[in-house]
């Protein structure tokens, strides 16, 4: 079994292995599950668990591995509260029900409303919460998160206003597809790697949308691909972005082929490749 790659996760120094676990799939499991896989992510070898105050049970389900092993793990968290204080009410119920006394990184989730936007960044915002709970070593890194089609630009008007240490955005094959997305994606990876912010990638195994009359066979708010020459081509296309971390995808029974997957990258398949086989499996955008 190939080891899973690792780089530097940016300016944060930590070695993190480039399969950054999805605690999303822990949104509504019970603890048997989620100790059965956190014991596959020891035996695996990830080292970074990201999750956050909104994914469900989460938090709470993490506390009781978490107790006794921490110090195994770069543990990032996000936040949807976007005043000063509801910020850090946020973050002390975090550390309560991870059974942590501080997270490595803190993330702003799904920054990319505009009046979202505004109140965090202004007078009495989570920034503020965010920048005080660093000082006090609560939290030691701090990124900003999102989805849709401005999530782009809305991190470079974030890393303006801020020097924030790591972004996470989609890239997948079928948004690479849509030029605006594609150019904007394209400028802030650039200014990531200029100012060594760590790039994290999400939706990197979606096939589709759910159809409406669609029997769901996983836990995602969107459909996988399944076939694993399918997940390969996927994982490996986003694996090809310089400096980047994927986020694995928020299904505990499709995670192993996963790990497998970002173990035995070597190279993206080329641009003609990808197109025939996404033409074929009719692969689609997320967002529209």
């Amino acid at each position: 079994m190939k080891s899973l790659p690792k780089a530097l996760f940016g300016r944060t120094g930590h070695w993190s292995t480039r399969a950054l676990f999805g605690a999303a799939a822990f949104y509504d499991v019970d603890q048997v599950t989620v100790m059965r896989t956190m014991d596959l992510i020891g035996e695996r070898g990830v080292n970074h668990i990201d999750t956050a105050a909104s994914y469900g049970k989460a938090e709470e389900r993490l506390g009781p591995w978490l107790k006794d092993n921490r110090d195994s793990v770069f543990l990032a968290t996000k936040n949807e509260e976007r005043t000063y204080q509801g910020a850090y009410t946020e973050l002390r119920r975090s550390l309560e029900l991870m059974n942590v006394d501080d997270v490595d990184l803190w993330q702003m989730h799904l920054l990319v409303d505009e009046n979202h936007w505004q109140t965090a960044m202004g007078p009495g915002g989570a920034l503020e919460a965010f920048i005080e709970a660093r000082d006090k070593g609560l939290v030691k890194w701090l990124g900003v998160t999102g989805h849709g089609l401005n999530v782009c630009n809305m991190h470079l008007r974030s890393l303006e206003r801020f020097d924030f240490d790591s972004v996470l955005l989609p890239w997948n094959w079928a948004m690479s597809r849509n030029t605006a997305y594609a150019e904007g994606f394209s400028k802030l990876h650039k200014l990531c790697l200029e100012r060594n912010v760590a790039f994290q990638l999400i939706k990197t195994a979606c096939h589709r949308p759910w159809r409406e009359d669609e029997k769901k066979n996983r836990a995602t708010w969107y459909k996988t691909l399944e076939n694993q020459d399918d997940l390969d081509a996927a994982l490996h296309f986003a694996m090809g972005v310089e400096g980047s971390f994927i986020n694995t995808v928020g299904d505990v029974n499709l995670l192993p082929r996963v790990l497998d997957s970002i173990a035995s990258y070597e190279s993206a398949l080329s641009d003609s490749d990808m197109t025939r086989r996404a033409e074929a499996g009719g692969w689609e955008p997320l967002f529209a």
